[in-house]
């Protein structure tokens, strides 16, 4: 029994001996016991049930590419290009990096766990199975890099659109690229382009949303943030519906921004925008601003209100603190 198998096999949320298990997978108990731990480095929470032996907190759902299929419209799947659900992988978005020259357009990887999973400047995304969604898409684009001005923004906005879809609220969108809730990081964007300045060019986007965090993993992140089960009573959506729901929202809205670009999302966006207002301190490489964020521009850029006047932050290495 691998670490998958026992993961789904442990997904009911009942509680399963460490004998049974031994008897049905053909291993000693020793050897389930080393996959437990296994799965227990990599942050799933089983828990020891005495006699019992071993059970999840709650239920998990563990990703399924036809459970996923069966959640589409048949117009979305029609658009869809390839969809792939791997166990382990190093990266979603790497993993269409290596093929972005054959996969076709709106192709779409999703993975249970990542062992490099990548977010904002080089940082790393824990990635543990069974919790939450990490998923790429590409998207390729005719013109070139000047016309995706906007485009990390708008994909806060898809993600929004999906999260309402599944009857969640609660959440904002923090520029260039995180989904907060509740004072936390609830998702992170990722956007890498390939291609040429004046077209053609492809989009790697990489979404990572967490449904469920336990206490562990909130100690590693470093920072605050925040899961879907907090927003939805402690019953976050089904996985596999929630990636469902996202690849919808990609491939419509995607081949909305590919129309009409960043002004498509841009109320939307004022809408949800958790910086309008809010005193900021902005750091990059040129040095520091102060000043009270102000909206986003037409392209996308950050707007802020400073004491000698309105300045635009368009930098990919700015980042942004509440002071």
């Amino acid at each position: 029994m691998q670490s998958q198998q026992l993961l789904a096999a442990l997904a009911t949320g009942e509680a399963l001996s460490g004998s049974r298990l031994a008897a049905e997978a053909g291993l000693t108990r020793a050897a389930i016991w080393k996959q437990v731990e296994a799965l227990r480095h990599r942050g799933v929470p089983i828990e020891s049930a005495g006699s019992a032996g071993y059970r999840l907190p709650w239920p998990i759902q563990m990703l399924d590419e036809q459970g996923i299929r069966a959640e589409l419209a048949p117009h979305i799947e029609r658009r869809l290009g390839a969809l792939e659900v791997h166990w382990e992988i190093d990266s979603t978005s790497s993993e269409l990096q290596r093929r972005t020259a054959q996969a076709p357009d709106l192709s779409v990887v999703l993975a249970e766990t990542q062992t490099a999973g990548r977010g904002r400047r080089g940082r790393s995304w824990l990635s543990p199975p069974g919790l939450n969604l990490y998923l790429s898409c590409l998207k390729r684009f005719d013109a070139g890099f000047a016309s995706l001005s906007g485009l990390s923004l708008a994909i806060g906005v898809i993600v929004l659109r999906a999260l309402h879809a599944q009857g969640i609220a609660g959440a904002g969108l923090k520029w260039p690229n995180d989904v907060l809730a509740d004072g936390g990081k609830l998702a992170g964007i990722l956007v890498e382009l390939s291609g040429e300045y004046q077209g053609p060019c492809a989009a790697v986007i990489g979404i990572g949303l967490n449904l469920r965090l336990t206490e562990s993993l909130r100690e590693q992140a470093g920072q605050p943030i925040c899961d879907l089960a907090s927003l939805a009573a402690g019953e976050p959506p089904d996985r596999n519906r929630m990636a469902a729901a996202l690849i919808t929202s990609l491939v419509e809205g995607l081949e909305q921004f590919e129309r009409d670009g960043f002004a498509a999302f841009a109320d939307e966006y004022a809408e949800y925008d958790a910086l309008r207002g809010v005193p900021l301190r902005v750091s990059s490489a040129t040095g520091e601003l102060q000043g009270e964020g102000a909206g986003v521009d037409v392209r996308g850029a950050l707007q802020l209100r400073t004491a000698t006047g309105l300045c635009s932050v368009d930098s990919a290495d700015v980042t942004v603190r509440r002071t």
